[in-house]
């Protein structure tokens, strides 16, 4: 069967477990990618992974299709929306909070051509390894396009801490994939 966006997510609706199983195999890929960002690490991702589909299973009453993509995009939003919720709920700050003694001095960032050399996987490892707090920032400015504001506002810090966050972020991978392109020079 040919599932197009609006009958997979009426079915899921419904609670149909082949439209389920169809929405799983379809996305899983994708949203794996979006947990990797933001847990760190693969078993913590695949723990997101799995919360995020039960979710979303019981969350269909609540979309609203609006055209292709907007299945997917909507996907995406409530994994974002539940790992930053489990950010928050490990303590009511979360490790947001600066770690001065791991702030990378600044350096200036690698250009586009030396970021466009480096393998896709090394560059996703490589932001897999920041700290919680940087890594969070990085994916919700870099990635998501959100504000410093509704950064703030989500994870309940203030917007100075957000762009700080993201400078540290920024002058440690620059750090890093400029170690990476001295090791793997030609």
């Amino acid at each position: 069967m040919e599932w197009s966006e609006q009958i997979l997510a009426e079915g899921c609706r419904r609670g149909d477990a082949a439209a389920r199983r169809e929405l799983y195999d379809r996305y899983a890929g994708r949203l794996m990618a979006v947990c990797l960002r933001y847990a760190g690490d693969r078993a913590a991702a695949e723990d997101l992974l799995h919360d995020a589909f039960l979710k979303l299973y019981g969350a269909f009453d609540r979309f609203e299709y609006r055209g292709a993509g907007s299945l997917r995009a909507w996907m995406e939003r409530a994994t974002v929306n539940l790992a930053i919720e489990r950010l928050r709920s490990r303590s009511r700050r979360p490790e947001v909070a600066l770690d001065e003694a791991r702030m990378p001095v600044a350096a200036e960032e690698p250009g586009a051509e030396q970021v466009a050399e480096l393998p896709r996987a090394e560059l996703l490892r490589m932001v897999s390894e920041l700290p919680e707090g940087y890594r969070t920032v990085f994916n919700l400015f870099c990635i998501e396009g959100h504000s410093h504001r509704e950064i703030a506002r989500m994870l309940g810090i203030n917007e100075k801490s957000s762009s700080s966050q993201l400078s540290r972020a920024r002058a440690l991978l620059a750090a890093r994939v400029r170690d990476y392109m001295k090791c793997h020079e030609r």
